[in-house]
């Protein structure tokens, strides 16, 4: 599938040129005359996409625009174009998320290799995104039980302490501990405790015993 790159800009002649060197380079491209027209038609952000959007637009600018889509939870990444070399503004972008601030005019060279670092990091981002989904699927297969076994297991509780904490033996705990890792589709304990991890598991377990061990504060 070939990654789609969205350019804003209110350019006429820059979307002209910046479109055929894209798809010369090998993309799809799609073209807004403004940041309000990309808001009202706001583009799929589940295939390997990115922006190049003009920082210097009437209307709602560039940033403003960035500020909106980080709002609306927007995944896309950002390339930002300026015809200027604005400090201000283009660090302010980077710390907002965006991928690369570039300069107008800008070597084709230089376009095309910060289009693919966006493209690459949509991609891993992409990656890591249905990795973190095909996790919660998995751990919603758990029995309550199993679930309890899993969060003390994660939190490297021996089988004879897990065992005594829910009321039941050793033997039964071994049992949903194997039933565990066969629903999580994992071998080792050090790849379950990365999963809870990642899905924040390991977090909100730390913050209850916090919570639980200060009963007196409110």
């Amino acid at each position: 599938m070939r990654a789609i790159v969205h350019i804003v800009d209110d350019d006429p002649s820059f979307l002209t040129s910046t479109c055929r060197l894209l798809r010369a380079s090998g993309y799809e491209v799609v073209t807004y005359g403004s940041a309000q027209q990309l808001l009202e038609q706001l583009p799929d952000a589940a295939s390997p996409a990115c922006l190049l959007l003009d920082v210097q637009m009437p209307g709602l600018s560039g940033s403003e625009l960035q500020r909106r889509l980080v709002a609306l939870e927007f995944r896309l990444p950002i390339v930002f174009l300026s015809g200027s070399s604005d400090i201000p503004t283009s660090v302010q972008a980077m710390k907002s998320g965006a991928e690369d601030f570039l300069t107008k005019p800008v070597e084709r060279d230089k376009l095309v290799d910060a289009i693919e670092r966006a493209v690459g990091r949509f991609r891993v981002l992409q990656e890591a995104r249905e990795r973190l989904d095909a996790s919660r699927r998995l751990l919603a297969t758990l029995t309550p039980r199993e679930r309890q076994v899993f969060e003390r297991v994660v939190q490297g509780r021996m089988n004879k302490e897990i065992a005594r904490e829910l009321g039941t033996s050793t033997r039964t705990v071994k049992a949903h501990r194997q039933k565990v890792m066969e629903k999580m589709q994992v071998d080792l304990l050090t790849d379950l405790v990365l999963i809870a991890e990642r899905l924040g598991i390991l977090a909100a377990l730390g913050r209850s015993e916090e919570s639980a061990a200060r009963p007196g504060e409110r």
